[in-house]
């Protein structure tokens, strides 16, 4: 039965069969063949079928959310048992918000240093997406911004608080500078995150503040793609100090406070409520805890 479950969760994931059977390593046949037999199973049509996938059915909907639960109690049983045999180890799927990415090893070096046997698998992925992979148990835990309603219902913890800084190249007229306020950043060609992230929309609201232009030459997803473009293409950009420290940049890059005001937004984990964590989980969350700086 639990197998028929995962065949289902790969299917609306991939929303292709092919896909899905390649996600699984089984057959195409097999993969319908176990759909089909959990429909009997349920006793409704759970897929919508024409010559293509065409979706699940609002039965197929409420059995993909008991799907993802059950599988992932299922694992966290697995876990617990091979924890009380052979000690912690096992595979850790953490989502990180861009402008946190860096930080992630702060918190994941420890833990490895003391659960040798513990793998991990760290995605960046916006603070919406975050939301949903948690919810869809795609992702065990996850660095986001936690000053956001969407988490009530989710387990927090803060960790730090994130401020800004621009970076830019040497020679770019603030050499000499320790800090430097919004307006003037403003006045720059930029390079700056996708609209859809949220660290781009703190940064609109106070680049854009008193309804100053922002003139963006480049857009990504990448904190990394846009040291890269700040480097070789003579654009600037802005992103938290604590991350600019952690990467150590190197010359020509140089980071300048950002003050007038003086911003900060609290990042932490963020996880799933539940009664039972899985012992990774649970681990990964109370040593987390207990660093002071990260």
């Amino acid at each position: 039965m639990i197998d028929k479950l995962e065949y289902l969760i790969a299917l609306a994931g991939e929303r292709h069969f092919g896909r899905a059977a390649d996600r699984l390593g089984i057959t195409q046949p097999t993969l319908s063949a176990g759909i089909r037999q959990l429909e009997e199973r349920l006793g409704t049509t759970l897929v919508n079928r024409g010559s293509r996938y065409r979706g699940l059915t609002e039965e197929g909907e409420r059995a993909l959310a008991w799907a993802r639960r059950i599988v992932d109690d299922v694992r966290t049983m697995r876990e617990e048992i091979h924890t009380v045999r052979k000690g912690l180890s096992g595979h850790l799927r953490i989502g990180a918000v861009p402008t946190s990415l860096a930080i992630v090893s702060r918190l994941t070096a420890p833990f490895h240093q003391k659960h040798e046997n513990v793998t991990f698998e760290v995605t960046s992925q916006t603070s919406t997406e975050i939301l949903a992979a948690i919810e869809n148990f795609e992702i065990d835990i996850a660095l986001t911004y936690v000053d956001d309603e969407r988490l009530r219902k989710l387990d927090t913890h803060v960790l730090y608080e994130e401020h800004y800084c621009l970076v830019t190249r040497k020679g770019s007229g603030f050499d000499d500078r320790d800090w430097v306020t919004w307006e003037e950043v403003a006045t720059l060609k930029l390079g700056l995150l996708s609209p859809t992230m949220q660290n781009r929309q703190i940064l609109n609201r106070h680049l854009g503040a008193g309804g100053r232009r922002i003139r963006t030459v480049t857009e990504s997803n990448s904190m990394i793609a846009l040291l890269s473009q700040t480097r070789l293409a003579g654009i600037a950009t802005v992103m938290p100090l604590r991350s600019a420290a952690v990467l150590g940049l190197a010359d020509p890059l140089m980071a300048i406070p950002i003050t007038g005001p003086d911003v900060g937004y609290r990042i932490g984990l963020v996880t799933a409520r539940r009664e039972l964590r899985p012992p990774i989980v649970a681990a990964f969350w109370e040593e987390s805890r207990l660093i002071v700086d990260v």
